[in-house]
């Protein structure tokens, strides 16, 4: 699996500090959100009320640093957040962080705990490898627009994962796209933490911790994997 994801060379000169830290997942059993998972997005919850209480989640350092990178690219860090940034500020809000499946439910569930994006997505539906690159404007991301079925293209200049047959995550950590996402059927899959300096490897490395905690409890018989995914190499390392 070290071959999964690659940074490509543009990606790796323009934001030098990246860092991510992966887990493949093999084996796993989904479902509908159940009262296990529902309980850990409301403790989620509760966590970024507390932590975010006096400290608007524009002014945290994580979400500083991307806001940053996303206006490099010519993106409004308002109107797309990271998606940490945005499942935190609904709560902020007064909303309730959205039960999917389980899988999503605690991935999302340690994003917002730790401040960091993080995606997962169905190694069944990816043509890999994924990279990290500068979009040119015809890579195809399939969405949903008014409830059915879209098919959008991130304008050229915009930072994308994207794999063989498209843009698997819009704006770096926005939007992930339909193709790839997790369902209550999905058994293989990776997930993916991204992070800018501040972050250190520790953190990180806490944060998966804790996702791969709760998906012991989902499934305890799956396999394991982590991973490393730095600027200074083009590929996922152990």
């Amino acid at each position: 699996m070290s071959d999964l994801l690659h940074i490509s060379p543009d990606i790796q000169s323009r934001f030098p500090g990246y860092k991510g830290l992966v887990l493949v997942a093999k084996g796993l059993t989904n479902g509908p959100s159940d009262e296990r998972s529902r309980g850990w997005l409301g403790e989620a919850e509760a966590h970024a009320r507390a932590q975010f209480a006096d400290l608007p989640p524009a002014q945290h350092p994580h979400f500083q640093a991307w806001h940053e990178a996303f206006r490099s690219f010519g993106v409004k860090p308002k109107k797309m957040p990271n998606s940490a940034e945005a499942l935190i500020a609904r709560v902020l809000k007064g909303g309730e962080l959205p039960a999917i499946n389980r899988l999503t439910d605690a991935y999302n569930a340690v994003s917002v705990r730790f401040a960091v994006p993080c995606g997962g997505e169905d190694l069944e539906h990816v043509t890999a490898p994924v990279t990290l690159k500068v979009a040119d404007g015809s890579e195809p991301f399939e969405t949903n627009k008014d409830g059915t079925a879209f098919t959008d293209h991130p304008p050229a200049g915009e930072v994308v994962w994207a794999d063989g047959q498209g843009v698997t995550c819009r704006a770096w950590n926005w939007r992930q796209g339909t193709r790839t996402r997790l369902t209550e059927t999905t058994t293989d899959a990776y997930f993916l933490f991204d992070a800018l300096p501040p972050v250190t490897w520790e953190e990180l490395e806490a944060a998966g911790d804790e996702l791969e905690r709760l998906l012991r409890e989902i499934a305890p018989d799956a396999e394991l994997e982590r991973l490393r995914l730095n600027a200074a190499v083009s590929h996922a390392g152990a």
